[in-house]
């Protein structure tokens, strides 16, 4: 029999693993959820080990898609028999009210439900496709009307790098819940803002990729426990803006490290700095280019610069696809100091854990950014 105690935290204990409440949905999902993304990549056999694992752990929200290949017809055979002790999330790319009836159907019979607890508009990522799925015909009209023939209980959205499309899609009221990328990368730059925007509407955080898709991991580290991946996941469930982390997960070793990582707890702000320089070993730059690890050790900058800002803005010029650099724009013409304040001290490349050329970088922005985004 499980028992439960509450700490001082809303947050609720079984013998295994915290609990936080979703939001205002009403439900309690397990800090650590399953991301059922990689399902497809195993056997029946062995995603039916995985999924059995962690419920028997106490994780209870299971989180998969429509197109994530077979992984929602592996959870519905694998945990038919035990319903009632999982929550469980699916998602639809569809942006027509047709085609996410169609799929909500399909997400029905290849998970054996008769409803869904939470269905998700997908990748909703620019304001094109929030205009799309919210306008007449949208998916969310079908979402609606399944609502409330009782084919599923609660709606979300998930949305990569756009945070004006996330404030938009919070500002609506609409939605549930929410569902973004965030790691100690916060490639995203959803820390700060987005997730607290959120948790004051009471709508329900989501977060996938916690380890960054898999840039997170020591891949030379072998064996026992991949610490850098430990610290990733309990910095992600230290923010208190956070309901559930969904790391995708394949192998009962997962399976069992994860749930070990979130007894442990969120990470301390001492033990920050051991993750930062642990990222810093790996000695690469990450997705869209980004070498600039957004820790804030550059912060305050004698003249004021807002240092890793400048950073994401450049990164997001260089390497997002064409429809986001928009955002790139947006952030440097904000900017109340420009890097062309820099006056070349070396403060900042003195604390940086990756060692970046600061001043070098800042020139950069300005010889690339300067002229396309004049500031206000």
């Amino acid at each position: 029999m499980v028992t439960y105690q509450w700490s001082g935290k809303n947050e609720r204990y079984c013998m295994c693993i915290p609990y936080r409440p979703l939001g205002s949905t009403g439900m309690e999902v397990s800090i650590l959820g399953f991301g059922g993304i990689k399902l497809p990549k195993i056997s029946s056999e062995e995603a039916d080990r995985c999924l059995k694992e962690a419920l028997d752990q106490g994780i209870n929200f299971i989180d998969t898609a429509r197109n994530y290949g077979d992984s929602e017809k592996k959870i519905g055979s694998s945990l038919s028999g035990r319903k009632d002790q999982f929550i469980i999330a699916t998602k639809t790319t569809a942006r027509d009210a047709e085609g996410a009836r169609k799929d909500l159907e399909t997400s029905l019979r290849e998970l054996r439900l008769d409803a869904v607890d939470l269905y998700q508009l997908h990748t909703v990522s620019d304001r094109a496709a929030l205009d799309r799925v919210l306008g007449k015909g949208g998916a969310y009209e079908a979402l609606l009307r399944a609502k409330e023939e009782g084919l599923l209980r609660h709606i979300g959205v998930t949305i990569h790098r756009d945070l004006a499309v996330m404030k938009d899609a919070i500002a609506s009221q609409l939605f549930e819940t929410i569902m973004l990328a965030f790691s100690p990368l916060d490639q995203e730059g959803v820390g700060s803002e987005i997730l607290p925007l959120a948790r004051s509407a009471g709508m329900g955080t989501i977060i996938m990729k916690p380890l960054s898709g898999g840039q997170l991991v020591d891949m030379e580290q072998t064996q026992g426990v991949n610490e850098l991946a430990r610290e990733a996941i309990r910095y992600v469930l230290a923010q208190n803006s956070v309901d559930v982390a969904i790391p995708g997960m394949m192998r009962l070793k997962e399976v069992k490290e994860n749930v070990e990582t979130a007894k442990l707890g969120g990470l301390s702000p001492e033990e920050l700095p051991g993750l930062m320089r642990r990222i810093a070993a790996l000695g690469r730059s990450f997705r869209y280019g980004q070498v600039c690890l957004r820790c804030g050790y550059c912060q305050p900058c004698p003249q004021d610069i807002r240092i890793p800002d400048v950073f994401r803005a450049l990164d997001i010029w260089q390497s997002y696809p064409e429809s986001l650099k928009q955002m790139a724009l947006d952030i440097y013409k904000e900017l109340p100091v420009g890097p062309e304040a820099c006056q070349d001290c070396g403060a900042c490349v003195e604390v940086c854990p990756a060692g970046i050329d600061i001043p070098e970088r800042l020139r950069e922005a300005v010889s690339v950014l300067g002229s396309v985004a004049p500031r206000r």
